[in-house]
């Protein structure tokens, strides 16, 4: 049998199963030089900011993937079919290919798994693929027997791929669809309810704007510099809309938080040889020698200085308040 593709897949008997026959990541092409390349640096930074500032609860680094400007193939009858998200997440498998090579592609029949997100950065004219039916109206246009139709009934014309929505819905049925609008600042937030997007009303609580509750974590709307650009990007939290740190800001919270030790270290210390000296200068004081003093206390010799002169200087306050 020979696909699309050209690639040619081997029969045997008994058949050998789909994973080993199927075209894989190497034999799909990772670029189409007919398409054109990021938009602007905001797809290249917004990108770089979702996934290093990504930690999951459930999976630990080797469990997950994540990808930007990077193909997806999605339908086995049509292996040259593809969609590139500006940044998807998949769950459930290994950060790398097989457990051993860097992702050229991300092919669905192949890893076993569909994104669990995706976000869509919005640039003038990619609004109708990305938005789909929630496009400026476009629902009450769109007929019933559309919104109804199969997956493999999703492209507008025959023997065309589907827009971006309809693959994301229909065909990959990403849980949790996220499409941020730069210029607007606008974030809409699709939820996969029955097979079909239904919108989300973003929260309003603190930083907090989208909850994904099958990953435990959140996403807001972040007033901040990134690699030198300072504007509002999109960016996780947690469940209390705290911001998820990049390395680098780890690394000043580890150093601070160190700092913080050591001068709680010192104050302690202080406070301490502060409280031996008011014990040895209180025995001193009710007529103990000074030298079963040190012997008890373990007294420094900067100590017994210090207390010699604070009991110096009690013994001359005495003798001021009583003239006789």
């Amino acid at each position: 049998m020979t696909l699309a593709t050209g690639y040619s897949i081997p029969q045997s008997d008994p058949p050998r199963p789909p994973r080993e026959t199927l075209p894989t990541m190497y034999d799909l092409p990772s670029e189409f030089p007919e398409e054109p390349g990021l938009p602007d640096e905001f797809h290249d930074l917004q990108p770089q900011l979702l996934s290093r500032t990504l930690a999951l609860r459930d999976y630990t680094r080797e469990n997950w993937f994540c990808g930007s400007d990077l193909n997806v193939y999605y339908d086995v009858q049509h292996p040259l079919w593809h969609k590139r998200p500006d940044w998807f997440l998949a769950v459930g498998v290994p950060r790398l290919y097989d457990g051993e090579d860097l992702r050229r592609s991300y092919v669905v029949w192949q890893e076993g798994r569909s994104p669990e997100v995706v976000v869509e950065l919005l640039s003038p004219g990619t609004e109708p693929g990305d938005l789909g039916r929630f496009f400026a109206g476009a629902e009450a246009a769109e007929p019933a027997s559309a919104l109804s139709a199969p997956a493999t009934h999703g492209s507008s014309q025959a023997g065309s791929p589907p827009d971006k929505f309809t693959v994301y819905e229909r065909y990959l049925r990403v849980p949790y669809y996220v499409v941020f609008n730069r210029y607007s600042g606008v974030l809409r937030f699709f939820q996969l309810v029955g097979g079909r997007y239904q919108e989300q009303p973003l929260l309003s609580a603190g930083n907090l704007k989208i909850w994904l509750p099958g990953l435990a974590i959140g996403l807001g709307l972040w007033q901040g510099e990134f690699e030198g650009v300072p504007r509002l990007w999109l960016r996780w939290c947690d469940p209390d809309g705290h911001w998820l740190l990049l390395d680098a800001e780890q690394e000043r919270l580890a150093k601070e938080q160190e700092r913080l030790a050591k001068e709680q270290e010192r104050q302690a210390k202080e406070q301490a040889q502060t409280q031996v000296v008011m014990a040895a200068r209180a025995m001193v004081a009710r007529g103990m020698a000074l030298d079963d003093v040190v012997a008890l206390l373990g007294l420094s010799d900067e100590q017994v200085k210090q207390v010699m002169a604070e009991v110096d200087d009690d013994r001359d306050r005495g003798e001021r308040s009583d003239p006789s």
